[in-house]
């Protein structure tokens, strides 16, 4: 039990059905599908439509997602739909072009937006309600106007300069010539008639129809290389989920090129340490959670890519062996002198959102434009972000994530999936690109070895030793941060809140819900 003299909230509770999202607006939006028949993934679909008009530095339509779908009995379903690179897109292509490294705010950093085509595949395979009526409360947001809330508003002024450099973005998103302030109104008319067309249409409008037009017209015109082809071929990817084992739990995510796999190996190393009795807010545990950190980004940096143009032996990473060699390397008094230089910079800017309805089915959903903002390109007509996912190549031919036409890029978002007893129990993320596989190792660890509620897990401070140091935020002590600095860990505050999250955890023995939501967000988690 918390203290209640002491800041902080409570988790959440319901028995039917609880959504917990990033955004107030999202989890009341969810919650109303659920209470109207609706099921997770519906539910799901709805709140993250909303968010891609209300959190528009961290998700839109010009986005990629990831989704994991347990229902009762075990089965798990996962969905990848993560754009890829134009038929004419390469390495040699960029040198010609005097590229030496694709830029954030670069027409070949957007890769085919696989959102739209993901939720329509959702829907077709798990929904029970119609995209026109589940896109209902994204189009009145957008049309009608949205109040910017805290943490938005906090995105939104630090990317004026990113929207600033293009036409289209600061007339939509920089009204009066600044970012909207908190408590302020916006209104987003473009993309609210674009909404109207796929409720109508259908989202394959997206990709063979005149949005399709109108956003190859866009990148053409800034010096992309996308084709109709580009688009009209893209499909999104059901695909067989990767596993591993956290204390006594079946831990599921979606398989490479998203980073899954450095969450799972982290979560098994970690396992194989002696973790139970430590202070869980000291340095022993920061350290050992730094470490492992070190070594599944060392591994992640080498070889993580599109499985369909990489080979990644997932049977040996995921094995308990590797796991047990890896945990064999970590000195639980000393940092490891020797770090392997980083080769991406940190991107905190997606939103995860987790839905359990009547039927105890999980739906662990994450979309993101990348950047915040994504490229800050914008479509005029249509008033989509094109995400900056393709950033994530190298220019490298010999690296396994380099540039190849048709391929995808490695991805930081990752839904996670936790099972008890063959049954879905937890549905987890936590957003902040890079810092993902070790917020949900540290979530996790708080929950299941420390005994904390979703909540607490998602209040607790945090740490992160990737790229650069170890980052810790101000929550943690000060004592424990000398103690960190004197087992040789270069020490230096984290430059904001690291990530955020949402979790429902199923009660079985009580037939309840527990929900949390992240304080580094405005978001709630509400049951019913």
């Amino acid at each position: 039990m918390r203290d209640f003299q002491l800041p902080g909230r409570s988790a959440a509770y319901g028995a039917q059905g609880m959504a917990a999202t990033s955004h107030p607006e999202a989890t009341r939006t969810a919650l109303a599908v659920l209470e109207g028949g609706g099921n997770a993934v519906d539910a799901a679909v709805a709140a993250s439509a909303l968010l891609g008009v209300v959190e528009p530095a961290m998700t839109g339509f010009g986005g990629d997602l990831f989704c994991l779908v347990g229902e009762a009995g075990g089965e798990v379903t996962a969905l990848a739909s993560a754009g890829w690179a134009p038929e004419g897109a390469s390495v040699d292509a960029c040198r010609a072009l005097g590229i030496e490294e694709i830029a954030q705010g670069s027409p070949h950093a957007v890769t085919v937006p696989g959102y739209v085509a993901g939720i329509e595949a959702l829907l077709g395979r798990h929904g029970s309600r119609t995209l026109d009526e589940l896109l209902r409360p994204a189009i009145r947001a957008a049309e009608e106007g949205f109040v910017v809330t805290p943490r938005v508003a906090c995105d939104w002024a630090t990317a004026e300069a990113h929207l600033n450099a293009n036409a289209a973005a600061r007339a939509a998103y920089l009204p009066g010539g600044r970012a909207p302030r908190e408590g302020e109104r916006h209104e987003l008319p473009a993309l609210a008639r674009t909404l109207r067309r796929i409720a109508g249409l259908g989202g394959r409008d997206v990709y063979a129809g005149g949005i399709a037009e109108a956003m190859l017209e866009t990148l053409r015109g800034l010096g992309g290389v996308h084709t109709a082809a580009d688009f009209a071929d893209f499909r999104p990817r059901w695909e067989t989920p990767i596993r591993g084992r956290f204390r006594g739990f079946e831990i599921v995510e979606c398989p490479p090129p998203g980073q899954g796999v450095v969450a799972l190996l982290m979560m098994q190393v970690l396992d194989a340490l002696d973790l139970d009795g430590l202070d869980p807010s000291g340095a022993e545990r920061y350290h050992l959670e730094a470490e492992a950190t070190r070594i599944a980004f060392a591994l992640r940096d080498r070889h993580l890519a599109d499985p369909d143009h990489a080979a990644l032996p997932l049977a040996r990473i995921l094995s308990p062996a590797f796991a047990a060699e890896c945990a064999g390397m970590i000195d639980p008094g000393r940092a490891a002198a020797k770090v392997d230089p980083p080769l991406l910079a940190p991107h905190p800017d997606t939103v995860y959102l987790t839905v359990v309805d009547r039927d105890r089915t999980v739906c662990s959903f994450i979309c993101s434009l990348f950047d915040g903002f994504g490229s800050g390109l914008a479509c005029p007509e249509t008033g989509i972000l094109f995400h900056s996912r393709g950033k994530a190549f190298r220019l490298d031919p010999g690296h396994p994530n380099t540039l190849v036409p048709r391929k995808r890029p490695m991805h930081t978002i990752i839904p996670g999936l936790a099972l008890k007893d063959g049954e879905p129990s937890i549905g987890f993320g936590v957003m902040g690109a890079h810092y993902q596989p070790v917020g949900q190792a540290h979530v996790l660890t708080n929950m299941l070895v420390y005994g904390m509620d979703p909540q607490a897990a998602l209040d607790h401070p945090r740490a992160m030793g990737y790229p650069d140091g170890l980052q810790v935020e101000r929550g943690v002590r000060p004592g424990v941060v000398e103690a960190l600095a004197g087992m040789g860990h270069a020490v230096r505050p984290a430059d904001g809140p690291l990530g955020g999250g949402q979790v429902i955890r199923i009660d079985r023995a009580n037939g309840v819900l527990v929900g949390g939501t992240d304080p580094r967000k405005d978001g709630v988690a509400l049951g019913h």
